[in-house]
């Protein structure tokens, strides 16, 4: 099975989400962060750079839970807005 391209939307969307990560690792080390999550720290920093726009749904969840932020917040910002799932449907 060859996997799709992904869109232009979707490129952005994942570096909306690196962003995320990002701000919200702070001053966190990367390589701290990383375990906490049980991912590799390339993975990590490949996430927050863009450079891997499409992670898992398991990889979002450890890293939100790693950094204290709600799945909801995750979705949210990849959808680009800032509502939760409920105010958007």
């Amino acid at each position: 099975m060859v996997r799709q391209p992904l869109t232009p939307e979707q490129v952005e969307a994942g570096r909306r989400l690196g962003a995320l990560l990002r701000r919200a690792r702070a001053g966190r080390d990367l390589v701290e962060v990383a375990h906490a999550a049980g991912i590799s720290p390339e993975t990590l920093r490949k996430i927050e750079t863009g450079r891997l726009p499409s992670p898992g749904f398991g990889t979002i969840v450890c890293l939100g839970e790693a950094l204290g932020l709600p799945v909801q917040e995750l979705a949210a910002t990849w959808r680009g807005n800032d509502l939760p799932l409920e105010a958007a449907s």
